[in-house]
């Protein structure tokens, strides 16, 4: 798919701390020195003129923007009605010119003394990490994942799973070494990997996965999940059964509580910002069914693509534009040719404010950089030693028939 939260502006609280450390007669005596550095009638004069040519170049910039955003949000609508029609899309159906760039003078400074900006108080958004989904699992379920003996463990349990649902080789390995780097464990979190100390998202695992990824997965694949357990736990016996019985009413339990809302994106994602969603999302971290959510989070852009009447086998780069940019925008560049994605720009793809916070699709401009630049990263990954373990825990590979994919 982080936040930093504060009730008063920078600027309050520093020049709070400021005056309680001056002494009583520095405290006194500073007005009258901010007086003293009082700006010029020609200062003032000159900042004024310098403000009204920096609000223009705004304005005319803004209108310009305006119109061009304008287009892409028209465009879009149109290809959407053309798709229901099952009409053909052309280059005519997106805007060729790259977003306009704002090139006039920067806002000027003000030479008087200016109130600090009051900014309403932010609720401070803690992002969970592995610690706090295993704590809500216990709470809430008094249930524990089961964790692979080993790494390698873990990998040929999702090779094993993702073969078998009809994900190759390649697909698997090549996102994975997009997803992590080529190096992640199957409990890697976005932020804390690396050398990193931070969770920047609740993305976990292979393909990392949302919380609300794995809450929407149980709502949707849930049923077909106990099933599968199921048969696995009556070919068991002994204390391995216990384990996977226990598992399997867990499971069942998570499912309920991820069908107790509609099944929309933005349902899924008010139960995964509660402690309850959390424990969801620790079945990802579970040797059964980790491999089955993560096999899922790829497997649903493959059949959704199918279903569109996309019937070549994606390649992992396509696989990975649909995992990050969602199923329906995702399939937009999937289908289009090669000498149109070398001349559509990424900013059809986005609202305004998505594109100008997100460098990568700025520097790559056009859909042909963006997949380019994804097959790069994916080349360069895929060559290190958990892209090698994860490519080697594949069964040997076999004739593709059309069914598979």
């Amino acid at each position: 798919m982080f936040l930093q939260m504060i009730r008063c502006s920078a600027g309050c609280v520093a020049l709070g701390l400021l005056s309680s450390a001056l002494p009583v007669h520095a405290q006194e005596t500073a007005p009258a020195d901010a007086m003293a550095q009082a700006a010029s009638p020609f200062a003032i004069a000159e900042y004024q003129r310098l403000l009204r040519e920096y609000q223009a170049a705004r304005a005319a910039f803004e209108e310009q923007a305006g119109a061009y955003w304008n287009a892409i949000a028209e465009k879009r609508r149109g290809r959407n009605a053309k798709r229901r029609e099952h009409l053909a899309i052309s280059l005519d159906d997106y805007v060729l010119t790259q977003p306009p760039v704002y090139t006039g003078p920067k806002r000027p400074v003000n030479p008087e003394p200016e109130a600090p900006e009051v900014r309403p108080p932010r609720e401070h958004k803690a992002i969970p990490v592995v610690s706090d989904l295993l704590q809500a699992a216990n709470e809430y379920y008094q249930w524990a994942p089961q964790k692979p003996a080993s790494e390698i463990e873990f990998k040929r349990a999702y090779a094993r799973y993702a073969q078998a649902a009809g994900l190759t080789r390649e697909q698997a390995v090549r996102v994975y070494s997009f997803e992590t780097g080529g190096t992640g464990n199957y409990d890697v979190q976005s932020g804390i990997e690396h050398g990193g100390k931070r969770a920047i998202s609740t993305a976990v695992g292979y393909n990392q996965l949302l919380t609300t990824n794995s809450i929407e997965l149980l709502a949707e694949q849930g049923q077909t999940f106990v099933r599968e357990l199921t048969t696995r736990a009556a070919s068991l016996s002994g204390p391995q059964r216990q384990v996977m019985e226990r598992k399997l009413a867990v499971l069942k339990k998570m499912v309920a509580f991820a069908l107790s809302v509609p099944d929309d994106w933005s349902a899924h994602q008010k139960l995964a910002d509660t402690p309850q969603g959390w424990a969801l999302h620790a079945m990802v971290l579970d040797i059964d069914v980790g491999p089955m959510l993560q096999t899922h989070k790829l497997l649903t852009s493959v059949i959704f693509a199918r279903a569109k009447g996309f019937n070549r086998p994606l390649t992992a780069a396509e696989l990975e534009m649909m995992n990050l940019s969602g199923d329906g925008t995702g399939l937009d560049m999937v289908t289009m040719p090669q000498a149109m994605r070398e001349q559509v720009p990424t900013s059809n793809f986005f609202q305004r404010g998505g594109y100008e916070r997100n460098s990568v699709v700025i520097r790559y401009n056009t859909v042909a950089k963006l997949f380019a630049a994804t097959d790069s990263r994916m080349d360069s990954h895929s060559n290190l030693p958990g892209a090698k373990d994860l490519a080697a825990a594949f069964y040997p590979a076999i004739p593709q028939s059309a069914s598979s994919q």
